[in-house]
C-alpha cells in the first residue's frame, strides 16, 4: 500500500516537473509543428491553475465492524442510533484558478471548499499556501479564496463567454483524482444548458465533452487563446463526455458580489404567485398546468415596471421553461442584482415577452413579507430562533404558534440565526404549506403550516 501511494505521489510530482521543465521555448523558436494552438494555450494557462486540498471535520457513526464487513446501511443506522457518532477529519481534492495575482485571489467551486477547516493551495511551481475563504455561494457553486502571504503569482486572464461558439475547441486543466495539472481537450457541445440537482436548478451552463473527473471541479475551462471562459463544475455520472462549466461572464458577476460582501444577494422580480391546477389552466387558455400564475405584483418592482399584472402566467424565464413556483425560485437563485431578465408570460391566451432587471431582495423585504405572509416574528435564542410575536389571524396563529416557542427548523433547514430564516423565506415564500419543527416545553413537534 505504501508503494502504491509513493507511485501516486511520484506521478503527481512528475506532472509538475513536466510542465515546468518542458522544451516549449526551444521548439517554438524552431517553429516546430508540435507547438499547436492547444499546447500554446496550456503553456500560457497552466501556471495559474492550482490544486486545492481541504481538511474538514465530519461526523460518522461509530461502527467497530466498519473495516471488517461490507458496508450495510442497517448496521450504520444501528450504530448511529445506539453507539452515537464521532468527529473525524476528512480530506478532499479540487482545483482552482488564480484570477487576480496582485490580490492573490483564487476562483473555485463552492462544493470544493464546503465545510473546510483548512484550505491548502498548491501551485505548478511547487509552492504551497494556506488560503482564506472570502466568500462562497452554493447556488452558484462558486467561491473565492485569498492566498495567505503570497507574492509573485501568475494569473489567468478572463475572456468574454457570451461569444463562445458550439464546436469551438476548449481545454480543461485540473486535479482529477489527485493527478495535478491534468489536461483534457474537447469542444463546446452546447450552450445555455440547465441541470437539476436534488435542491437546485443551475442554469446557463456550457456543455462540453472534455473529460471532467472528481478533482477537476473548480478548474478552468480555457479557449485556444489561453483565456478563461468557464469554471468546470460537474460531469453526468450516467453518461460519458458530458460535462458542464459555469460561463465566466456569470462567474464574474458572482465574484464581484462575493468580494464585496462575502455572499450573493438573492434577487426578485416583484411578484407573488402560485401553481396552476387543470381548471385554472383551462380557464386561462393554457395548454398545460406548468408555469407560475401571478397573484400579486408589488408597487415599483421590476415586474410592475415591465407591465406584468395579476392573472398573467409566467411560462419561461430566460428561455428556461417554468414548471412550478419552486422551479421559478430556483431560477431566480441563478441571477445577480441588475441582471437583465427575459420573462415570457401568457395573458388572455396570447404570449408576450418582457425585459426587466432583477433587483436585490433585501433582508428588510424578507422580514416585512414574512410577517405579512407567515405571520410571526422571531428573535435570537441560545441555540435556535425564538418566536417573538404572532399576528392575529395569520397562518402562524391558525397553526397555534405561540410567543416563546422555539423555531428549530423550516422544511428541514435549521434556524440558527436571522439570516437562515430569511433564506428559508426566500426559498419557500411562494409555498402553500410548510413543515415546521417547533420546540415547546422541552418537546419537539413537527407540524404543517398552511398558508
Amino acid at each position: 500500500m505504501r508503494r502504491f501511494f509513493a507511485i501516486i505521489l511520484l506521478v503527481m510530482l512528475s506532472s509538475s516537473i513536466a510542465f515546468a521543465g518542458n522544451n516549449y521555448a526551444k521548439l517554438q523558436n524552431e517553429g516546430s509543428v508540435r507547438i499547436t494552438p492547444v499546447v500554446t494555450a496550456v503553456h500560457k494557462a497552466a501556471p495559474a491553475v492550482v490544486s486545492i486540498s481541504t481538511d474538514r471535520i465530519v461526523e460518522r457513526s461509530v461502527n467497530p465492524f466498519a473495516n471488517l464487513l461490507p458496508r450495510n446501511p442497517i448496521f450504520d443506522d444501528f450504530f448511529q442510533r445506539d453507539r452515537g457518532r464521532r468527529k473525524v477529519k476528512e480530506q478532499t481534492l479540487g482545483s482552482g484558478v488564480i484570477i487576480d495575482s496582485n490580490k492573490a485571489i483564487v476562483l473555485t467551486n463552492a462544493h470544493v471548499i464546503e465545510g473546510a477547516a483548512q484550505i491548502n493551495v498548491t501551485l505548478l511551481d511547487g509552492r504551497i499556501f494556506t488560503a482564506t475563504m472570502l466568500g462562497s455561494d452554493p447556488d452558484f457553486d462558486l467561491a473565492v479564496l485569498k492566498l495567505d502571504d503570497a507574492t509573485d503569482l501568475p494569473e489567468l486572464p478572463m475572456a468574454q463567454s457570451d461569444d463562445i461558439m458550439p464546436g469551438e475547441t476548449v481545454i480543461a486543466i485540473g486535479n482529477p483524482l489527485g493527478f495535478s495539472h491534468t489536461v483534457t481537450t474537447g469542444v463546446v457541445s452546447a450552450l445555455n444548458r440547465s441541470i437539476k440537482t436534488d435542491n437546485a436548478t443551475i442554469t446557463d451552463l456550457i456543455q462540453i465533452d472534455a473529460a471532467i473527473n472528481p478533482g477537476n471541479s473548480g478548474g478552468p475551462l480555457i479557449n485556444l487563446a489561453g483565456e478563461l471562459v468557464g469554471v468546470n463544475t460537474a460531469m453526468l455520472r450516467q453518461a460519458a463526455n458530458i460535462g458542464f462549466s459555469i460561463p465566466i461572464d456569470k462567474a464574474r458577476r458572482a465574484v464581484t458580489e462575493l468580494l464585496e460582501t462575502g455572499h450573493i444577494v438573492p434577487v426578485w422580480l416583484g411578484i407573488s404567485g402560485q401553481n396552476l391546477d387543470e381548471n385554472t389552466a383551462a380557464w386561462l387558455q393554457l395548454q398545460s398546468t406548468k408555469g407560475l400564475l401571478v397573484t400579486a405584483v408589488f408597487n415599483d418592482a421590476p415586474a410592475q415596471q415591465a407591465g406584468l399584472v395579476s392573472g398573467d402566467t409566467i411560462i419561461a424565464v430566460n428561455d428556461n421553461l417554468v414548471t412550478d413556483h419552486r422551479h421559478y425560485i430556483q431560477l431566480l437563485k441563478n441571477m445577480t442584482k441588475g441582471e437583465k431578465v427575459a420573462v415570457t408570460f401568457v395573458r388572455n391566451g396570447e404570449k408576450f415577452t418582457a425585459s426587466l432587471y432583477a433587483e436585490p431582495y433585501s433582508e428588510a423585504m424578507a422580514a416585512n413579507q414574512l410577517v405579512d405572509r407567515w405571520g410571526f416574528t422571531t428573535r435570537l435564542g441560545d441555540t435556535y430562533l425564538v418566536v417573538d410575536s404572532v399576528r392575529k389571524g395569520s397562518p402562524a396563529a391558525k397553526l397555534g404558534l405561540q410567543t416563546g416557542d422555539l423555531l428549530v427548523n423550516i422544511s428541514g433547514k435549521k434556524m440558527t440565526d436571522m439570516n437562515t430564516l430569511y433564506q428559508a423565506f426566500f426559498t419557500h415564500r411562494l409555498d402553500s404549506s410548510l413543515i415546521l419543527l417547533v420546540g415547546r416545553g422541552g418537546k419537539g413537534y413537527r407540524v404543517r403550516m398552511d398558508i
